[in-house]
């Protein structure tokens, strides 16, 4: 592969690959290119090779069953980790997901997200890592490199310009030569040459007319062949359309299984003449290459042996450090000499805590990205465990969930699953009102073929007395039943929905309002008969048991919180999101936070002038009150240990360490691309490359927050920049009363006012170091070619362009501190 020296192991790995596929006929041949199941590649016995399993990623690893049963550790979601700046933290992160991996005997991790922060209305926003392609790049290249280097294989998605959740299965996506090449396969062209990873996804959608999975150019000519991935190019699941198309295209599996169009399919096409059998066996030669990389296929020594595996890794530890390294103080003001944060134990002895999300996290983004950690601490855990003991008052505030969600808080259920005649095939205890399986997701001893239904039972213990609102999510016929008493029966269908995750992350619907008593706990039921329907591509089951509390009026919440806040020291405010807003399947339609929660921060603020605002979502959210509170500090989506890191940054113990990967807006009216709706089935992409703060710098809108921006607890002074076209040295020096990390940015600007159009500048490449109080430290930062290079579209091929630049060395897009010219 391009970069990557041949190893006498590689040769081995070669020769068993070419043993194993003489001795296959079409037929094995064909069926190891098709998904057996949801999460598994056939084994072969006959040739020495084990079962290939799959998981989905990319914060925790699932395993091939969706179930609390075998928790897994939840780290900060994709925004959070590239908000570190850090690619080696990325890949101390991938290395824990490997260890992961191999507990659950995963082989392949279906992450990372590489797609671009186009729009921030893109629905899977929090999946992706950044705006910018060399950013993206990088920390999916630490990423990639930390997983493999356990020995576990992962699959970089979704290639390519899978950016939306609009129509995501049908979407042609129009992109000219020149974006495509810069911005959205940048990413994947980094990682293949710089991490060489074992795997590829390709996406559902289109670009340009051609359907991923059977995109000759991009999937032969481009990623193969000019970029030399020798990996496997695996389906997203469903995506698959076509025998010949896939095949001819370069697709080596098709996902999931049994239903799909290789095995038997793949097989009947080439005896009929329209598939070379020859594609055949190139598929699974980079199948069998998977194999013998990690483990999987006898007499071919695996990438990474038992004896060399990473030394384990803390799971908790390193969670509390990503978060806390991606939390972004984008304000801090001073009042009497003093910032508003950290906390200063002499001037602030109470705290009052406020937001639903402070007591119940918002751990992780909602989709196929799910896991269930082992424990979650949440900020009113962390603070509670942080504060002396009666400094900390908790109110709720403002509850951003006034829409039905899944089931969790005082429920506690269990799934049990039925025969037709009634007889009980086997039961699982449940974290949550939410079945999602698929194929081998079934608890132990249920097969799909004997399952007629599947019933929630437990008991619900409410917190507050009032009248509580029970719904579902699902497809097929569903009986709900609230303290021995039905209270609704009825079916639900597909309706006009073309995804077939609707089941998945379909509309909420509330069925019925019951009257309950804080503290009395109730029975509960759920049970839906198995719908099936012609024409579904797996076997499946979802559904949902929803709740919605008490809608208490939301003056007199804000009232609360603010009589509580009026007496304090310090106001804390949690806001975020729900997964009614963010998560996979649909796009968001605004930037606005739900609920009440503006009118809570508005309100708390105009008490306390020390008010501090933790903003608990994914992706850029309008903070119309940015202005008025002392600090705001955005904890992104922060994992299992998000409360922990969260009392640490608070009280000081830890500087947050994050710089913002993507622009934040003031309103999404400024926002440079928003168009996430195709029109007939096309989604044009016609602000070329002018996306992120490329857009902004071009349309001379000033956003909340700029690329790059975040604030530590220390001073940096910018003392010299000596620089060349192919690198820049700068000098910093802690000027502050503490030590701190600081990430030095370095940006490129063409001096040049004639054609090709560019962006006014770009990012370059970037480095964090660390000092003492007082200390001076240099940091030398190596200029990539391609900086320099734009994809011409006449020749087809990168181009320098020649002329001056400025190197500009800073704290972000516009806070740059010294500059010096040279000459490319």
């Amino acid at each position: 592969m391009t970069g990557a020296p041949i190893t006498r192991a590689d040769h081995a790995r070669e020769a068993a690959v070419e043993a194993a596929l003489g001795k296959l006929d079409l037929d094995d041949k064909a069926r190891l290119l098709a998904g057996q199941d949801n999460w598994s590649l056939p084994a072969l016995p006959g040739i020495g090779l084990a079962s290939l399993v799959m998981s989905d990623g990319p914060v925790g690893v699932r395993g091939v069953r969706w179930t609390a049963d075998d928790p897994s550790v939840a780290l900060p979601s994709p925004t959070a980790l590239a908000a570190t700046w850090d690619p080696e933290l990325a890949r101390r992160a991938g290395r824990l997901l490997s260890q992961e991996a191999r507990r659950k005997g995963v082989h392949v991790l279906l992450a990372p997200t590489v797609n671009l922060h186009r729009s921030p209305l893109g629905g899977r926003h929090f999946e992706a890592y950044s705006e910018d392609p060399y950013l993206t790049g990088e920390i999916g290249t630490g990423y990639v490199l930390g997983v493999q280097d356990g020995g576990v294989g992962t699959t970089v998605k979704h290639f390519v310009a899978n950016d939306a959740e609009t129509d995501r299965f049908t979407v042609d996506n129009i992109v000219a030569p020149r974006p495509l090449r810069e911005l959205y396969l940048a990413p994947f062209e980094a990682i293949v040459k710089n991490a060489h990873p074992w795997g590829i996804m390709a996406a559902y959608n289109r670009v340009n007319g051609g359907s991923m999975t059977e995109h000759r150019h991009l999937q032969k000519e481009v990623l193969r062949g000019e970029w030399g991935f020798d990996g496997f190019i695996v389906s997203d699941w469903l995506a698959a359309r076509s025998t010949t198309g896939a095949i001819l295209g370069g697709l080596d599996v098709a996902m999931p299984g049994p239903k799909t169009v290789y095995g038997d399919a793949l097989a009947t096409a080439v005896r009929a003449g329209d598939v070379e059998e020859s594609l055949v066996d190139d598929a699974v030669r980079n199948v069998l290459r998977l194999a013998a990389r990690v483990g999987a296929l006898d007499n071919a020594p695996a990438v990474i042996a038992e004896s060399a595996l990473p030394a384990p890794l803390d799971g908790d530890a390193l969670a509390r450090e990503v978060a806390r390294r991606s939390f972004v103080l984008v304000r801090n003001d001073v009042h009497d000499g003093h910032p508003a944060l950290p906390l200063d134990p002499a001037r602030t002895r109470t705290v009052a805590l406020s937001g639903a999300a402070a007591r119940d996290a918002r751990i992780l983004g909602g989709g196929s990205a799910t896991v269930f950690p082992p424990h979650v601490v949440s900020p009113l855990d962390g603070l509670t465990a942080a504060l002396p003991d009666g400094a900390l008052t908790y109110r709720v505030g403002a509850d951003p969930s006034d829409q039905l969600a899944v089931a969790a808080q005082g429920f506690e259920l269990r799934a049990v699953c039925r025969a037709a005649d009634g007889r009980e095939l086997g039961t699982v205890d449940l974290p949550s009102g939410m079945i999602q399986w698929v194929g081998v997701d079934l608890p132990d001893g249920v097969t799909y073929d004997e399952l007629h239904s599947v019933e929630f039972t437990g008991t619900f213990t409410p917190r507050e007395s009032g009248d509580h609102t029970f719904g579902t999510r699902g497809i097929g016929p569903l009986v709900l039943t609230v303290g021995g008493e039905k209270v609704w029966e009825g079916e639900e269908g597909l309706g006009d929905s073309t995804d077939p995750f609707n089941a998945f992350f379909g509309e909420r619907l509330p069925r019925a309002q019951v009257t309950l008593l804080e503290g009395e706990s109730v029975d509960v039921s759920l049970r839906l008969t198995v719908p099936r329907l012609p024409g579904m591509p797996m076997d499946a089951v979802a559904f949902s048991l929803l709740h919605l509390g008490p809608q208490r009026d939301p003056g007199d919440l804000i009232a609360e919180a603010v009589e509580a806040a009026r007496t304090a020291d310090t106001a804390v405010v949690v806001v975020a999101t729900t997964t009614a807003v963010e998560s996979e399947g649909f796009d968001r339609t605004s930037l606005e936070l739900p609920g009440h929660q503006n009118a809570l921060v508005a309100a708390v603020a105009a008490v306390n002038p020390h008010t501090v605002v933790v903003v608990n979502t994914g992706s850029p959210v309008e903070l119309p009150w940015r202005d008025d509170v002392s600090a705001v500090l955005l904890s992104w989506f922060p994992g299992q240990e998000g409360g922990a890191a969260l009392a640490d940054v608070l009280t000081g113990a830890e500087e947050p360490g994050g710089r913002l990967t993507t622009t934040w807006p003031v309103a999404l009216a400024d926002v440079p691309v928003t168009d996430t709706t195709p029109a007939d089935g096309e989604l044009h992409y016609t602000e070329g490359v002018f996306i992120g703060y490329r857009a902004w710098e071009r349309a001379g809108t000033t956003p909340a927050y700029p690329f790059g921006h975040g604030l530590g607890y220390t001073d940096w002074e910018y003392e010299s920049l000596d620089a060349t076209a192919d690198r820049a040295t700068v000098t910093l020096r802690n000027t502050g009363t503490r030590p701190g990390r600081e990430t030095v940015q370095i940006y490129l600007a063409p001096q040049a006012a004639d054609a090709p159009e560019r962006p006014v500048r770009w990012l370059a490449g970037f480095a964090s170091v660390e000092a003492g109080p007082g200390e001076s430290v240099e940091v030398t930062i190596p200029l990539r070619a391609r900086a320099y290079q734009i994809w011409d579209e006449e020749t087809h091929g990168w181009t320098t362009v020649p002329g001056t630049y400025e190197i500009q060395a800073g704290r972000s897009l516009t806070d740059r501190r010294l500059s010096a010219t040279v000459t490319r």
